[in-house]
């Protein structure tokens, strides 16, 4: 295993070297010294990068996935690779399975437009390349390598170019470990139950949530650009995949830049609109009614259970003294809802009562507070899902997801794409109306394919039972994973953009059951928990 190191890649440096690879007529790619320079040459401006000539890029090799808090000079918690990985994906052997070696060049390094040193990016280049690309995007404020068992060993065992990057910020630190109260205006305590608090950086002012759409977009072109470098010519595809925030990445890439991508899965992905749904209307009612739902005994019909499934959220799985909400409730409702508060209200007293308060988190009212401050909504809409994609998009999700409820989250999506397209064919109509070149009575219902009007294919496919932690199976044996289906998302996916296959229309995949081209469950599940 050799390395490599480019402490800055000037755009003028290596332009020779660049110009005799792009038309090298060698089969084999070039070495990590030949496309570090040619990346330089090729105008991409990064910092700290680095390129290892691995024996196999998949994760079978331990030195794929870097340790956690790896990187020297940041505080523990900031950069934790390997813990990544597997929050997303489900536990062996349930897994991707690694059939092969896969060898090839693997670069990572920092964007270095970023002042604050944060944004990070990875791509990975097998020697076996098949012509095409992915970009993944990153769930929660998790690191590049967040893909490496769900996506990465999938598509690079098939011979794609992968590539990711950390929506341009690092994890957390920890602020303390046990503090009765909040230490300080920025701090989100773990959980309900924690004395330990911690700081995320995607909070920080110069770090709004606008760049995890520009990092989506900067890795995809440093991805095509390297593997130009690499390759002699550029990917014939690029494809977009990315789960929960990195799934919203997804979507923005598709409505933004059709000119990077040609087209996306998004597996489970944020939903954000000013008007709602978003997180800081959907996770209150659920962190203010948990706690009275425990008192009750776990009644599913106590008033508390019916405000929490009001607001969207799926039914509670109970075993014991373990209930799916309350793992919801104890790793992501209150400590994301925080998270987002900081970021969209700063000015709201998170945790006005200490450690036991709820009323901050669980009584946070966005509409009177955007109603007090229109800029709360403002900077909400700056970071909004349209609808309007531009390139083939597929939603794989969970009904019982209960950090993004279906209802709330993917459904909510679906709405906005038909609604795009609804207004699509309706300019369409006019255009058809004034004697214009369109065939008059062939409208578009928006889950057919690309039609005459060039509006791109969109599919939500749900998986019955499947909700936003794989590894959550583990405890509730009745949940589905949703992993294996948006694998196959993806080869439909490809199918489509390249052969033009039909995509099967919108669907309820059953328990044990697969994407069909004929589903018995055409639209959503009926119900949100199958037995």
């Amino acid at each position: 295993m050799t390395m490599h190191k480019a402490l800055y890649l000037s755009p003028l440096v290596g332009l020779s070297i660049a110009a005799s690879i792009a038309g090298s007529a060698r089969a084999a790619h070039a070495d990590c010294g030949a496309v570090l320079a040619a990346l330089a040459a090729l105008g991409d401006r990064v910092v700290d990068a680095t390129c290892v000539d691995s024996a196999d890029l998949t994760t079978a090799n331990p030195a794929t996935t870097p340790a956690d808090n790896s990187i020297a000079g940041l505080p523990p918690g900031a950069f934790t690779p390997t813990t990544d990985r597997g929050v997303i994906s489900p536990d062996a052997p349930d897994r991707t399975p690694i059939t092969r070696a896969v060898p090839g060049l693997e670069l990572r390094g920092r964007f270095a437009g970023d002042p604050t040193g944060e944004a990070r990016w990875l791509v990975r280049l097998p020697a076996d390349w098949n012509g095409r690309l992915v970009v993944a995007g990153a769930s929660g404020t998790r690191s590049e390598d967040n893909g490496d068992f769900a996506w990465s060993d999938y598509v690079v065992q098939k011979g794609y170019a992968y590539a990711s990057q950390n929506k341009g910020v690092l994890n957390l630190q920890i602020v303390s470990l046990a503090s009765p109260t909040a230490p300080d205006a920025t701090s989100c305590r773990l959980n309900p139950a924690s004395q330990i608090w911690v700081r995320f950086f995607d909070d920080d002012p110069a770090k709004p949530f606008t760049q995890w759409t520009q990092y989506m977009l900067e890795g995809a072109r440093l991805a095509q650009r390297a593997v130009l470098a690499s390759y002699h010519r550029p990917p014939r595809f690029t494809y977009a995949v990315g789960t929960s925030n990195g799934g919203y990445q997804v979507r923005r890439a598709v409505e933004e830049a059709p000119e990077l991508f040609d087209g996306g899965v998004d597996w489970e992905g944020t939903f954000i609109d000013p008007r709602g749904p978003n997180i800081l209307i959907d996770l209150p009612p659920a962190i203010a009614s948990f706690p009275a739902y425990v008192a009750s005994g776990f009644d599913p019909n106590s008033l508390a259970a019916r405000n929490i499934r009001a607001a969207g959220y799926p039914p509670d799985l109970v075993s014991g003294t373990t209930s799916l909400w309350g793992l919801y409730s104890a790793q992501f409702w209150e400590v994301t809802q925080c998270q987002w508060q900081k970021r969209f209200d700063p000015a709201f007293t998170t945790y006005p009562g200490g450690l036991n308060d709820t009323d901050g988190t669980g009584g946070y009212d966005y509409a009177g507070r955007a109603a007090a401050d229109p800029a709360i909504a403002r900077q909400v809409a700056q970071v909004a899902t349209t609808g309007r994609i531009r390139r083939p998009l597929i939603t794989v999700a969970g009904t019982m997801d209960a950090l993004l409820p279906i209802q709330r989250g993917a459904r909510a999506y679906e709405a906005l794409v038909r609604r795009g397209c609804d207004e699509h064919d309706r300019d369409h109509g006019r255009d058809r109306d004034h004697g214009r070149d369109h065939e008059r009575g062939r409208g578009h219902d928006c889950d057919g394919d690309r039609d005459d009007h060039g509006r791109p294919s969109y599919r939500l496919y749900e998986v019955q039972n499947g909700n936003h932690i794989e590894t959550f199976r583990r405890t509730f044996p009745q949940l589905e994973l949703i992993e294996p289906h948006a694998q196959r998302a993806f080869d439909l996916l490809v199918d489509h953009v390249e052969h033009h296959a039909s995509l099967p229309p919108s669907q309820c995949i059953p328990r044990g059951g697969a994407i069909a081209s004929g589903p018995a469950q055409p639209g959503h599940c009926a119900q949100l928990l199958a037995p």
